[in-house]
């Protein structure tokens, strides 16, 4: 049985327990103060910061040529390999010559008759010329004397033309590469008739010592770029360096440049095409060949790159960052960011050259909270 002289004690040793527990938790005078989070940061350096973009493209061959017929008949022979380097002047098809090599014959004898006709006019002509001096022919004959030579000279000339259009037409058969390059499939084999006329190619060359890139850039893009040049912030166009990256993700060994050869927006989509040129001295590039183009759009003189991790963004998407003030405490700067550059954003505006931007602590700090900053490697 307990006694009742001890009940009354229990709440009371509660109670000092409660209260000794509360007096523990609660700030003690004279304690430690709270001590300053530990912060990476980087030190803000401008610097000349080349500024790049990426456009999607394909190749289009520099110069093309569909090779035709210029005089019909029969294709008597292929003479190169499908798929092979040709020079130009090479031949290419022989078309049988046998009718104009009888045309040439007949052009040649009919200026042979017209020069032997020739040569009695001239005989005649110079002979009345002597006589009509002692009145021995009338005028008249000796007029027409004159005549009938200049005929004959008319003459051995339409001739002449006429043995040097045979001759160009009896070269003709032997259709010849109009340029040099890479040529393609033959769309004809020997046996096929074919005419001077005809729409379809025997065959087509690209030359591939060189290929151009084509570009759709935004008009406004241009623009801005074509301002830049004016103000001399970027090179001209014929110096503006391109990169190609091939659809395997490699990067293209040579570099290009950049050439503005259309000037004209398409409507439908605000687009400038641009194009850009490469040497090909391999034969690596083909045309049709998807690429991206990394273009060289300029250099920012005092550019600020910064670590996307020290970036913060509120609701809206606006961009800032903590830096460690003067008195090492932690405040917000709000920034414009610009293009990425490698892994890092360009800062276009808020920072300036020995600010001290977080990287490091972040989920640690708050505006206005004493830090101790320390440079991260790799920034200094």
């Amino acid at each position: 049985m307990i006694a009742p002289s001890r009940l009354p004690l229990r709440p009371v040793a509660a109670a000092v327990a409660l209260a000794a527990l509360l007096s523990a938790c609660g700030p003690k005078p004279g304690g430690m103060p709270q001590q300053p989070a530990q912060v990476g940061v980087e030190i803000v350096k401008t610097q000349a910061v080349p500024l790049t973009t990426e456009l999607s493209g394909r190749t289009s061959s520099f110069l093309v040529s569909d090779v035709r017929p210029q005089v019909g008949g029969i294709i008597k022979a292929r003479l190169f390999t499908e798929g092979a380097l040709v020079k130009a002047g090479q031949p290419l098809y022989q078309i049988d010559p046998a009718t104009y090599q009888a045309a040439l014959n007949s052009a040649q004898a009919a200026l042979a008759n017209a020069e032997a006709a020739l040569t009695s006019a001239k005989l005649k002509a110079d002979r009345y010329a002597e006589l009509v001096k002692i009145n021995a022919i009338s005028k008249q004959d000796n007029d027409d004397a004159q005549a009938a030579l200049q005929q004959a000279q008319a003459q051995v000339l339409s001739a002449k033309a006429q043995v040097q259009s045979a001759q160009i037409n009896l070269g003709y058969t032997t259709v010849r590469a109009p340029i040099s390059g890479r040529i393609g499939k033959s769309s004809y084999t020997p046996g096929a008739l074919v005419t001077a006329s005809q729409a379809d190619a025997l065959t087509t060359i690209n030359e591939s010592d060189k290929v151009y890139v084509d570009i759709s850039r935004s008009s406004a893009d241009v623009l801005a770029m074509k301002q830049a040049i004016q103000s001399g912030s970027l090179g001209a166009a014929d110096s503006a360096q391109v990169q190609l990256i091939l659809d395997n993700g490699t990067v293209y060994p040579v570099t290009g440049h950049l050439e503005f050869s259309d000037v004209t927006v398409d409507e439908g989509t605000g687009t400038v095409n641009l194009r850009a040129v490469f040497d090909n001295p391999n034969g690596l590039l083909m045309p049709g060949m998807y690429v991206r183009a990394r273009i060289n759009t300029g250099v920012a003189p005092n550019g600020v790159l910064l670590d996307p991790a020290a970036v913060q963004r509120d609701p809206k998407g606006n961009a800032s960052v903590y830096v460690v003030g003067a008195d090492n405490k932690v405040a917000v700067r709000p920034v414009t960011l610009g293009a990425g550059v490698g892994q890092k954003w360009l800062v276009l505006s808020g920072l300036n050259a020995g600010d001290k931007v977080i990287v490091q602590g972040l989920q640690k700090i708050a505006p206005g909270a004493p830090v101790k900053a320390a440079v991260v490697a790799g920034a200094e």
